[in-house]
């Protein structure tokens, strides 16, 4: 029987040394989904009548609008499963613009630019900036967002 310190874990994310400024790199496409939309607006408290009135009159969007922070958190969860899982310590700073509405039924991803790697003094850490742009199924730029976060390095 095999024991955890001859196996290889799968998933790891990057540790800061793997990762440099200029890197690119692509999500898998998510379907933003109805309940995708309701958990949301309920467990925050966004009950904007444009996310809990399916038809509500608000100009010129057509379908079921999703809030901004819901399309950043569903590419976040993407980032997390792949590129931060167990090497991300810290969200440091995020900046966010939305550049066009997504509905219920897009399909998202992300499109992440690497723009900085700052090692940090000590504790083997650095301080990562990327640029998430966030299309849609049409690759039309929904979303976009700078995020500084603190990852951690190779295990000495």
């Amino acid at each position: 029987m095999s024991t955890q310190q001859d196996t290889q874990l799968l998933g790891r994310g990057f540790y800061w040394q793997e990762i440099q400024a200029g890197q690119r790199f692509r999500t898998y496409r998510r379907t933003v989904t109805e309940t995708d939309l309701v958990n949301f607006i309920s467990v925050t408290g966004m009950l904007e009548a444009i996310f809990i009135d399916a038809d509500y009159e608000h100009g010129a969007i057509r379908g079921r609008a999703v809030p901004a922070a819901l399309t950043s958190g569903l590419i976040e969860g993407l980032l997390f499963q792949t590129m931060i899982q167990g090497t991300g310590l810290a969200l440091l700073e995020l900046t966010l613009k939305a550049h066009g509405p997504v509905l219920v039924n897009d399909s998202i991803y992300g499109i992440v630019e690497v723009e900085e790697v700052k090692p940090t003094s000590k504790n083997n850490r650095a301080v990562v900036t990327s640029r998430i742009d966030v299309l849609n199924q049409r690759d039309e730029r929904v979303l976009s967002y700078t995020a500084k976060r603190l990852l951690a390095g190779r295990p000495a």
